[in-house]
């Protein structure tokens, strides 16, 4: 069997009556763009607004501002995946900022993901933060991208400009891994640098104590983005010191 290799990567983006958490969470709005991996342009965007079954909480209205008017004669989800995966092949990779939370409303139809959050904590360990609007920022790519257009990236926090900001990001990162590379740092949890929490929060997982770590890899309740931290950067240590872990 031939090995089909991807033409695109197609970045998504959903906002949603929700998070993964609530089991009610619904697609209310749908975006996607292209980066076309033999020239990296970034070509094809499409975006609708999808009508829910109920209401839209207001708590998630704050961040997206879609109301309940704006979806009223909206196409059902149903209807708009057939558009929504069109010109993308099935040896293509999908790709998204936070993957794990568009991949919790579509998997993908067995499509690779690339998680460009996770692949921005590996490639760029010490950005000031790796959310999509800080690394646009960081990364300079309103500039540096000469078709970079400011007004398709705005507002923040819709479906489409939030996929056009994450396909320039890609971009950047195309330029340090391949796609399969970035494909296998994003099966992993994310590869934190820097400790969130407790009596250590700020400290570098690498410059932390070892004790500390041990317990957080064996014996805490944590995420699994900090433990696998953990486990990595102990790893690491023991690696560079000759011994195990």
């Amino acid at each position: 069997m031939d090995l089909i290799l991807p033409k695109l990567i197609r970045v998504i983006d959903y906002e949603t009556t929700g998070t993964q958490d609530d089991e009610s969470a619904e697609i209310i709005e749908f975006g996607r763009i292209d980066v076309d991996l033999d020239t990296l342009d970034i070509i094809n965007p499409w975006t609708s607004l999808a009508k829910p079954s109920g209401p839209i909480p207001p708590v998630t209205m704050a961040v997206h501002h879609i109301t309940d008017a704006d979806v009223e004669d909206a196409p059902k989800r149903g209807d708009l995946w057939k558009p929504f995966w069109d010109g993308c092949g099935q040896g293509d990779i999908a790709a998204a900022h936070n993957a794990k939370f568009e991949q919790h409303f579509h998997a993908g139809n067995g499509r690779k993901w690339i998680c460009t959050y996770k692949s921005a904590l590996v490639v760029w360990p010490d950005a000031p933060s790796h959310g999509n609007q800080a690394l646009r920022y960081w990364l300079d790519v309103d500039r540096k991208h000469i078709d970079f257009e400011k007004d398709r990236a705005d507002p923040p926090h819709r479906a489409l400009p939030d996929a056009y900001v994450t396909a320039h990001i890609l971009v950047e990162l195309l330029k340090h891994k391949t796609p399969e590379e970035l494909v296998q740092i994003s099966s992993y949890p994310a590869l934190l640098n820097t400790l969130r929490f407790g009596k250590h929060k700020g400290m570098r997982f690498e410059e932390a104590p070892a004790d500390y770590l041990h317990w957080i890899r064996d014996k805490s309740d944590l995420d699994e983005d900090t433990k696998f931290s953990a486990k990595y950067w102990l790893k690491r240590r023991a690696n560079a010191e000759g011994g195990a872990s």
